[in-house]
């Protein structure tokens, strides 16, 4: 385990420039958080809240407008190899293979293109594609696109995923399969996410903390941790009894800020 925490932001607003009003939009503000080592963090809040601009911070792809994100203690400026990003739509290239689509980060790290293939096909065996790795995107149904979408993430081998509401465009049943395929899989790998949810029961399923965005300009309003165990497998928390009591705590707080933004 890392003595530090593996993802760290220290006070961190996001300004953007508004051309059309001449204004400056607040979109997030004096965000302070850490997320340790192997550690499950989801992020829910309203529409707009600056969910998914924190994550551009995290990953180098946006800059802060002041304070600091930080990975493994060293300052974020640019994207740089610890962190992975996993996005709601799968985005594989149509003319590439499936394991050659979980290759190409690798491929553009230099990894031999030996190592890269044991480490493709691995994957693929663990997200259950092993009889589709030569197949090509447009043969498999969205949650298979959406798992190999996840081992292509891993196969690189990050400190950090970011992952935005990667289930959002999957059907109910789809969902539920590839939440327990992603908590096995984060917790056999030990691996740190930050994940981006609204879906306030994926959110339990999977975290080992919950926290809670305010509205526009974003700030950190509550965190809540989960206690029920099991986080490795994310039907079974389903199952938990006090799942609905962490759902109602969180519906609470989103009507409190739906409520004073109108």
């Amino acid at each position: 385990m890392s003595s530090g925490p593996r993802l760290e932001f220290r006070d961190v607003s996001k300004r953007f420039a508004n051309p059309r009003q001449g204004a400056v939009v607040v979109a997030v503000e004096g965000v302070t958080l850490a997320i340790a080592d192997g550690e499950v963090v989801s992020l829910i809040g309203p529409s707009g809240c600056g969910k998914s601009t924190l994550l551009n911070m995290g990953a180098g792809l946006d800059p802060v407008s002041s304070g600091q994100v930080h990975v493994d203690a060293e300052l974020v400026t640019r994207p740089n190899r610890h962190v992975a990003f996993m996005l709601q739509k799968d985005l594989l290239l149509p003319w590439r293979t499936i394991v050659e689509n979980v290759e190409l980060g690798q491929e553009i790290q230099g990894v031999a293109g030996r190592e890269r293939r044991r480490r493709a096909l691995d994957l693929l065996a663990k997200c259950r594609l092993s009889d589709f790795v030569d197949h090509y995107p447009h043969q498999l149904s969205g949650g298979m696109r959406q798992r190999a979408a996840l081992a292509r993430t891993l196969a690189v081998d990050p400190s950090v995923l970011l992952m935005d509401e990667p289930f959002s465009a999957l059907d109910a049943q789809t969902k539920m399969v590839l939440q327990q395929d992603l908590g096995r899989t984060l917790a056999d790998t030990g691996k740190t996410a930050l994940f981006i949810t609204h879906d306030l029961i994926e959110a339990v399923a999977l975290s080992d903390r919950i926290l809670v965005m305010s509205q526009r300009p974003g700030r950190i309003i509550e965190e809540i941790t989960v206690d029920i165990g099991d986080r490795d497998n994310p039907m079974k928390r389903r199952q938990h009894p006090r799942v609905g009591d962490y759902v109602v705590r969180l519906m609470g707080l989103l009507q409190i800020e739906q409520a004073a933004a109108s």
